[in-house]
């Protein structure tokens, strides 16, 4: 539903008052953004992440998980690596939980 609000075309301005209040303060901010069919995410700072889908959120965190032979065992690190390839609701959260 947020890619369809986020389209050009557009016309129908009740599809915003269905999305969850989550996501509807953030789409009432403009931190989405929807290029070439890639949804994106824009923080207080500025900087732009590629949205992701839940069901891949397992995935990303075993690719942003440091390992022991690269000696970086820290929350940090991965919350640092997370952040600059991807968000989702609730990520500093998942980090957390995974680490």
């Amino acid at each position: 539903m947020l890619c369809q609000l986020l389209m050009k075309d557009c016309k129908d301005p009740s599809l915003s008052s269905k999305l969850d209040e989550i996501w509807k303060n953030a789409y009432d901010e403009g931190r989405f953004h929807l290029l070439d069919g890639i949804l994106y995410h824009r923080d207080k700072s500025t900087c732009v992440r590629a949205f992701t889908d839940r069901t891949l959120i397992n995935t990303i965190l075993l690719e942003c998980y440091p390992s022991v032979a690269a000696g970086h065992l820290s929350e940090g690190r991965t919350l640092e690596r997370v952040k600059t390839c991807s968000w989702w609701h609730n990520w500093k959260k998942d980090v957390a939980v995974y680490f």
